[in-house]
């Protein structure tokens, strides 16, 4: 059976911002699990002016089958007028935890 799942990336300005957002769409049962990664920074341009500013990364484990509901969850909670979300592929991965991730969010 092919791997339905997706890591989703996207970014918060800090650790205690992020860890709600996480909780929450654990709560909702949207992600099976989310990883902050703190310290980053992200340089970008934003309405013509060059940024530089903290970020938390939060890599979001899912499957696909959640997109759009993770979508529509992140456009009503995430803080950020443009968030990042970026839903990258699982090609392969162990079984077990691959299934760990559907019966998470699949009900």
């Amino acid at each position: 059976m092919e791997p339905t799942a997706v890591v989703v990336l996207t970014t918060l300005g800090d650790a205690d911002a992020a860890r709600a957002f996480v909780s929450a769409l654990v709560q909702a049962r949207l992600v099976a699990c989310g990883t902050l990664l703190p310290a980053a920074t992200s340089i970008y341009r934003w309405e013509g002016e060059l940024r530089e500013e903290p970020e938390v990364v939060v890599l979001l484990k899912t499957d696909v089958a959640k997109w759009e509901a993770l979508c529509a969850a992140v456009r009503e909670r995430h803080p950020y007028e443009v968030p990042e979300l970026l839903a990258l592929p699982v090609s392969r991965g162990l079984d077990l935890y691959l299934s760990w991730v559907t019966s998470e969010v699949i009900a």
